[in-house]
């Protein structure tokens, strides 16, 4: 998902419009999940520029509690388009899971 959401870049930002940013490997948006000075509800407790670090501790922390969420993993819509009813399995080769 994180090569459709970012290109794999932990630096990636992409502005949807007032009070809504997307940040990160993983896309995170700031109007749910972490806070970046507009109105939130910060659901990962967090600063949005956190999730632009090459550290991706923070990112993937919270890309698990976007996970918990009910929407779950489709609310990336990358997720949606690219990978749900596909064989992915070619992007966990060899990591033992």
């Amino acid at each position: 998902m994180s090569q459709w959401e970012s290109s794999y870049d932990t630096g990636a930002t992409n502005y949807n419009g007032p009070g809504s940013t997307d940040y990160g490997i993983f896309q995170i948006n700031s109007r749910y999940w972490c806070e970046d000075g507009s109105p939130t509800s910060n659901g990962c407790n967090i600063k949005c520029s956190e999730l632009l670090s090459d550290d991706v501790g923070a990112a993937i922390n919270c890309a698990k509690r976007v996970v918990k969420d009910p929407q779950g993993v489709r609310a990336w819509v990358a997720w949606k388009r690219h990978c749900e009813n596909q064989d992915l399995s070619s992007y966990v080769q060899g990591c033992g899971v």
